[in-house]
């Protein structure tokens, strides 16, 4: 490994029965970042950078499909699992860690 490990912080989402199934929470980490928050169909919480990397689209407010949000603007599908946008697009968004403890959703920033 050798680097040493980055201690990460916690940010708070939310309870996971108050996220909505396939529809986007939108979470403010700094003044000009925002995360894209999703409970997917199979319970499993994805949060990605809240931009499409196309014309900075506002992902949240995108459709989800099985593991893939549609950008709202330009309908690019970008894979809520690594973040990348499927061909013929191209490009990727920052993928956050999430993190579910006693039935809170966590962002691992």
């Amino acid at each position: 490994m050798g680097m040493k490990e980055m201690t990460k912080t916690k940010v708070y989402v939310g309870p996971l029965l108050e996220l909505p199934e396939r529809v986007g929470k939108t979470v403010q980490l700094e003044k000009d970042k925002e995360v894209a928050v999703f409970k997917l169909s199979n319970g499993t919480v994805k949060a990605v950078e809240n931009k499409c990397p196309h014309k900075g689209g506002v992902l949240s407010e995108g459709i989800v499909s099985g593991e893939h949000v549609f950008c709202p603007m330009h309908d690019w599908k970008i894979c809520l699992e690594d973040g990348k946008v499927q061909a013929p697009d191209f490009g990727c968004v920052k993928k956050y860690e999430t993190l579910i403890e006693e039935g809170d959703v966590f962002l691992l920033i």
